[in-house]
This record gives structure tokens, C-alpha cells and sequence, in this order.
């Protein structure tokens, strides 16, 4: 069986602009796959060239084993997409609207309707039937665009940005509802700023930068710093002005400020040795400290780190 997405050489240009610049990747059937990248890195082109809303300069890119553009029909009836942003129409129910989609998707009679009810009851928009679907908030909103994509029970589900905007419970939910889908075979390609709750539901992560992919593998290996040069992260709290920590590492060579915190800061160090070189000089300084204790790299510090690294001439590599 071939994958469920597969990307060979895809091009997308924009007259000089190289939006996505011969990326090549697979999706296996069944998981879930976070893709990565900052503003303008050539997430959202990739995603619309997946969906059919755009054509590929070169490459191929396939859904299922079908072409995107030789068979865009028959594409579209296999997956799922759900925009950053979509339309809504006024004077028209949540009800009324799936029934929209519904109709312009096919369905008829009573399937139409048992389709219907069975979207509305997983996203959990049944106490919503009667609202206005331009009147609903930002997470009521993001469910019903779920709804809308599921209506013809795709393979692939294609989400950009799906948490953006989305308050804390709102962002459980949806995070519940993709796994949710993942455990009943759903194939999952999702874009997100929120790295974190990516690390936590997705199979897989794939990372673009100015249109090339720099990452492509599981969560962990970024976490323990297998594929980015790593180091190790210490939380550092002392009594006294908490500027204190960022100003003592700035004068000391075997230590790295990441960010300040409420009453000090988080370094990066090479090694647990330095770290306690480090303690102990933090401490024969005069450094108040009252906890020193070591953290687990985040996905956001790996991304950070891997976008230094390949923006980072050759010719002038990064200090250590």
C-alpha cells in the first residue's frame, strides 16, 4: 500500500519567490503528522498544494496513491481540509450549514441526514444546531470547520493552524477529538504554532524553513538533542534581583541565557559537569541561588536550535 501523502521534489514559485523549494516526504497511513515551521516558512503552500487549491511548480505530490493534479476529484474526495480561515454565511444555522455540505457533497435523503447527526454529535455541535454559524465563538467555530471537513468521512485529514486563537479548554478538546480520529485510522497532516501539544499527539514532525525541510522524525530525538547538538537546560532561582542570573552569564563562557523567569532564569550548559562548574561559581560569585535543577528540553528550544543551525553560514559558525 502506498503512503497516505507522499511529497517528491515539490516546487511552488511565486515569481522569484521560492515558497516551498523541492521538499520531499511521506505520511504513512494512520498517524499523525505535525508540520512545522516559522511565518512564511511554506507551510500553508504545501498544505494548499496537498488539498488541491494550488498547483505544484514541479513535482508530484499524491494522496492516497492518486495525483493531486492529474485527479484532483478524485483527491478531494479523500481528504479533509481545514483552513486557518474559512466563510461562513449569515442568517444560516450550524444545522443549516453542514446540511449545505452535505448536499453539495452528494448526500440525499436519509443518509444525508444521519451523516449529518453523526458529525454534529463528534464535534459536539448538537447543542449548537440552532445558532447562527457566524455567531460562534472561536472554538465553537473551530469545531464546526471539523465538522464541515468530516461530513464525507475522508482518510486524510489536512488542519492548518487549527489551535490558533483557540482558548485552553478549547484546545483540549480539539486535541482530544484528533486523537480521537487518529485511533480510528484517520491519516492526520496538522500545522501548529503551539509545539508542545504537537509533541504530545503527533507520530511524527516535520519541520520546514525557507521552503526546505530541515527535520523530519519523532518528537524524542529533538528532545534529547540527538539531531540538533542539544546541551543540557537548568532552571535557576536565586533570592535577590532576578536580572542577576542573566547578567553573571553574560560574563561567564561555559553557560548560555535562554529566558529570563520570575525570579531568575533558564540557562543551557554542554554538559552536567559544567553545570555544576557553573553552580558552583554562581554561588562563589554571590549569587544567592536557592534551586538549580535540570529541565527537559522543549520542542520549541529544538526548533529554535534548528533553525540557527541551518541559517548559520558555513563560513561563520555559531560559537560555542
Amino acid at each position: 500500500m502506498s503512503p497516505a501523502i507522499v511529497a517528491n521534489n515539490l516546487y511552488r514559485y511565486f515569481g522569484t519567490l521560492k515558497a516551498v523549494d523541492g521538499i520531499s516526504f511521506e505520511v504513512p497511513h494512520g498517524s499523525v503528522c505535525g508540520f512545522v515551521g516559522a511565518n512564511g516558512a511554506g507551510k500553508t503552500t504545501t498544505m494548499r498544494v496537498l488539498a488541491t487549491l494550488d498547483y505544484p511548480t514541479m513535482g508530484q505530490v499524491e494522496i492516497c496513491g492518486i495525483n493531486v493534479v492529474n485527479f484532483p476529484a478524485k483527491v478531494r474526495s479523500l481528504i479533509g481540509w481545514m483552513p486557518d480561515y474559512f466563510g461562513n454565511y449569515e442568517h444560516m444555522t450550524v444545522l443549516e450549514y453542514l446540511d449545505f455540505y452535505a448536499r453539495a457533497l452528494g448526500y440525499a435523503g436519509k443518509e444525508r441526514q444521519m451523516r449529518v447527526q453523526e458529525v454534529m454529535e463528534f464535534a459536539d455541535l448538537i447543542p449548537l444546531a440552532d445558532r447562527l454559524s457566524n455567531k460562534l465563538s472561536k472554538g465553537m467555530t473551530q469545531r464546526l470547520c471539523l465538522g464541515r471537513s468530516l461530513i464525507h468521512d475522508p482518510q486524510v485529514l489536512i488542519m492548518d493552524e487549527p489551535a490558533a486563537g483557540l482558548d485552553p479548554k478549547a484546545r483540549v478538546e480539539l486535541k482530544h477529538l484528533i486523537r480521537i480520529l487518529a485511533e480510528e485510522g484517520k491519516t492526520i497532516f496538522i500545522s501548529s504554532h503551539i509545539l508542545s501539544e504537537l509533541g504530545e499527539m503527533c507520530d511524527s514532525l516535520l519541520f520546514i524553513n525557507n521552503g526546505h525541510i530541515v527535520h523530519h522524525g519523532d518528537a524524542e530525538s529533538l528532545k534529547q538533542g540527538t539531531e540538533t547538538g542539544g546541551g543540557y537546560f537548568f532552571d535557576v532561582q536565586i533570592l535577590g534581583d532576578a536580572q542577576s542570573v542573566s547578567n553573571w552569564v553574560v560574563t561567564n563562557p561555559y553557560a548560555e541565557f535562554i529566558e529570563n523567569r520570575k525570579n531568575g532564569g533558564r540557562i543551557r550548559v554542554e554538559s552536567t559537569e559544567t553545570a555544576a562548574r557553573v553552580l558552583a561559581s554562581m554561588v562563589k560569585d554571590g549569587l544567592q541561588v536557592i534551586e538549580f535543577h535540570k529541565e527537559q528540553r522543549n520542542l520549541e528550544d529544538a526548533f529554535i536550535d534548528m533553525l540557527d543551525k541551518v541559517n548559520t553560514p558555513p563560513s561563520m559558525p555559531k560559537q560555542p
